[in-house]
Formats: C-alpha cells, sequence, structure tokens
C-alpha cells in the first residue's frame, strides 16, 4: 500500500466506526461503509479519528478495525488515527498499524501544551515513537484540543521533522493560516500536503486558498469528491454550486454534540450502515430532529436534480 507524501491531494473520507445496538462493532456495517467510500470517489480513508470514536476503542480493537479496513482498502491508501495520552500508546499501535499497511498515521495533540515550545518539542517526541520513515499527519483542530499551532509553529515542525507530511487543518476560522503556510512554502519552507476537516464546511474557500483537498466525514462523501475535483481544476464557480446544493445538511451536521448522530442517520438511511448506534456516551437524534434531516435529504435531492 503506498504511503502519504507531502503531494498528497483528494479525498480522504474520516471513516466511521459502525457499531451494532449493544455496543458491539458491526464487522458487516464496517465492511460497507468502506466499500460505498471508495465508489464514492474517495482516493483514501482515515480511521479511528475523533468522529470515528477512536477514543471509545480498545488497543486491540483499533488494531482489528484497522487490520480490516486496509485489507478491505486493497492498493487505496489508509490513514490511522493513534492519538493518545500517553506516547507509549502512539508508538505501539502506530508499530502494529504500518505493519499491516497503513499508509500513515495522524496525532493530535494534548490539551496540556500550553507553550509553542511544547508543541515543537511534543511532535519531536511523537516522531521519534513512530519511527523513522513512518509518514506523521498532524491534526490542527483547536476547537477540540485546545491547542493553538500557529503557522509559525508549523513551520518549526516541518524544519525539524521530515516525517511531518501532512496537515489536517481544521482551525476555525483558519483560512489565513492557509494562506500564510503556502505564503512560507514560497519563500523556502518544505511543502505540506494540507487536507482539510470540518465537516467540509469551508471546502470551495479551503481550495481556493491551496488546499489540496478533504479529510473529514460526511454523510455524501460524492460531495466532496466533486468538489475537490472541479476546484482542483479551476472551475470554482461549479464547485461553488455543487457545494450549496449540500449546504443546509452540512450546516445541520455542524451542531456541536450531535454532528455524529446526524452523519450516522445519513448513513443509515443510505442503507450504508446497519445501525446510527454510537459507542457510550454518545448523543442520539431525537424523532423530531430525524424528520428534519428527512426533510434536508429531499429538498438536497431536490436541489441536485436542478443542477444535472
Amino acid at each position: 500500500m503506498p504511503l502519504i507524501d507531502n503531494r498528497s491531494r483528494g479525498v480522504f473520507v474520516i471513516a466511521v466506526t459502525p457499531f451494532a445496538d449493544d455496543g458491539s462493532i458491526d464487522v458487516d456495517s464496517l465492511d460497507k461503509v468502506v466499500d460505498f467510500y471508495f465508489e464514492a470517489g474517495a482516493n483514501g480513508l482515515t480511521i479511528l479519528g475523533m468522529m470515528g470514536e477512536a477514543p471509545k476503542l480498545t488497543q486491540a480493537e483499533s488494531i482489528d478495525v484497522a487490520r480490516r479496513v486496509i485489507a478491505r482498502s486493497g492498493d487505496r491508501p489508509v490513514v490511522v488515527g493513534v492519538s493518545s495520552p500517553g506516547l507509549a500508546a502512539i508508538g505501539e499501535l502506530s508499530r502494529a498499524v504500518m505493519d499491516l499497511g497503513a499508509a500513515g498515521v495522524m496525532v493530535a495533540p494534548p490539551g496540556s501544551l500550553k507553550t509553542d515550545d511544547q508543541i515543537v518539542t511534543y511532535y519531536g517526541n511523537v516522531a521519534e515513537m513512530t519511527g523513522r520513515g513512518v509518514p506523521l499527519v498532524v491534526q490542527d483542530f483547536p476547537l477540540a484540543t485546545g491547542v493553538h499551532i500557529t503557522p509559525g509553529v508549523l513551520g518549526r515542525i516541518v524544519a525539524e521533522q521530515p516525517d511531518v507530511v501532512m496537515l489536517k487543518h481544521e482551525d476555525w476560522p483558519g483560512l489565513a493560516k492557509i494562506s500564510a503556510i503556502r505564503t512560507s512554502e514560497s519563500s523556502g519552507q518544505r511543502r505540506l500536503s494540507i487536507l482539510c476537516g470540518n465537516g467540509g464546511g469551508f471546502l470551495p474557500e479551503e481550495m481556493a486558498r491551496g488546499a489540496d483537498g478533504a479529510m473529514t466525514g460526511f454523510g455524501f462523501p460524492e460531495m466532496m469528491v466533486v468538489v475537490t475535483s472541479l476546484a482542483g481544476g479551476g472551475d470554482l464557480e461549479r464547485a461553488r454550486d455543487m457545494f450549496d446544493a449540500y449546504l443546509p445538511l452540512v450546516r445541520y451536521e455542524q451542531q456541536p454534540g450531535v454532528g455524529l448522530a446526524v452523519r450516522k442517520y445519513v448513513l443509515k438511511q443510505r442503507g450504508k450502515i446497519a445501525s446510527d448506534a454510537q459507542r457510550r456516551p454518545g448523543s442520539t437524534l431525537t424523532a423530531e430532529a430525524m424528520r428534519e434531516v428527512d426533510d434536508l435529504m429531499r429538498r438536497q435531492s431536490k436541489r441536485l436534480g436542478a443542477l444535472a
């Protein structure tokens, strides 16, 4: 399986982890949703992220999920989230998934990091634990981690850690950060692949600023595929038209606390997973919210028909 590098681009869907109603991992739905992501046009997958409910899995379960997804993905790249409070756990899981054929690993900074120097040192420690030659993705999601990585700090990490090849950009507002990174690269800073998160909520603007694609989830990943392809090919107007057709559902999924419940409900309604259950603790949609999502999907289909 190919490794990611600083030129990787396209859509790496953040995969959900399907659970049965009793909280066990639904391996049949896992296979089905992996197939669905690639049929929708994904270039790769990212598993065991925050929206993949990684903190709710044991280390053994994480390895089992990675083994199954990597095998199912064939020659398509799979990035594995290995974030953990402890560096030893990061190293152990990284070695296990790379041996299984992962394309790289993603690490978010722990909330205990308070200074720029601590952030830079942390990623040096991560690189040491994962091992030379293992591609690293820096997950920059300050809304969740509380850790703010400035473009300057990221530049220091890039300069000191050659295995850092990708940024999962989830700062919000963060469009100026993309521009700042690309400006630094034009002045000699080593290039990073930039794939963006936040449910695709700013994808057209992110692509226009110089992002390479998306690394996030959404119940309709084909939207991200079309938008990144059109924007990357220079047709930003058409990319925005397609994005606009999905925007009400994108917006609805952005609600703090219920975003994953919405995403899983949509995937269930589309027949891609058997249950929208989350492993406890997790949120559920009310009957009223389900009706709202159903209506958003209906209206979305109507808008797409008008664009055809």
